[in-house]
This record gives structure tokens, C-alpha cells and sequence, in this order.
């Protein structure tokens, strides 16, 4: 039996093997748990993020990380969570973790700016 491909909506090849688990994430964590009104966006993404940075997935820790920006969590806002958890959950953990984070925050950073022209 071979793992063929087919195409998904994004025009990306997806694993055959894979469908079901895409087909979960997509409906039921993004469309059904994230959306569930108990908690916020905001709110779910601390927990997200936490989890995963105690949990030591770093794999992926950087789509949520982004997420949680998109939610409007600042990036010292997470690195306070990512160093709160260094007590917690290891020092190992938090330190790769803020690796991460710096990256992530580089590569968001805007070109630079034009410099204004006084009057």
C-alpha cells in the first residue's frame, strides 16, 4: 500500500494516510474547540501556547505562537508567559521556547522605514 497524494485546498499535496487527521484538525479543533464561546481566542491561545512550551512540542510551537499574536497577545506578553512557565515546566523548555519566539519575532518585523521629513 502506498501513502499517494492527493490535493488539498490550499493546492498543497496531503498523505492519503493523512486525511482523517487533517479533516479533524480542520473541523473539529479550529471549527468546533477554538470557537466554542467559554473561552476567547485570546484566552485559548495562552493556554495553547503553554501547553505546548511545558509540553516541550516545539514542532508546533511557532504556528501558534503567530496565532496567538493574531489573537492579540503582545510578544512580551508572551515571552512573560514562556518565562513564568521556566519555573514550571523547566528551564529547557522556556529557553528554547524564547528562542523561538525571538525568531518568530524577527521574522515578523517590517522592512525599514522610511524616515519622515521635518517641516
Amino acid at each position: 500500500m502506498s501513502l499517494a497524494t492527493s490535493p488539498t485546498p490550499t493546492g498543497q499535496p496531503e498523505p492519503v494516510a493523512d486525511r482523517k487527521f487533517v479533516q479533524l484538525t480542520q473541523d473539529l479543533l479550529f471549527g468546533d474547540i477554538w470557537q466554542r464561546p467559554e473561552l476567547s481566542p485570546r484566552e485559548r491561545s495562552l493556554v495553547t501556547v503553554a501547553a505546548l512550551v511545558a509540553l516541550y512540542r516545539l514542532e508546533q510551537l511557532p504556528f501558534h505562537l503567530q496565532r496567538a499574536r493574531d489573537n492579540g497577545v503582545s510578544t512580551v506578553q508572551l515571552g512573560e508567559v514562556i518565562t513564568h512557565l521556566a519555573f514550571y515546566s523547566g528551564w529547557p523548555t522556556a529557553a528554547s521556547a524564547l528562542a523561538l519566539l525571538e525568531q518568530s519575532a524577527a521574522d515578523q518585523q517590517p522592512g525599514p522605514q522610511p524616515v519622515a521629513e521635518q517641516e
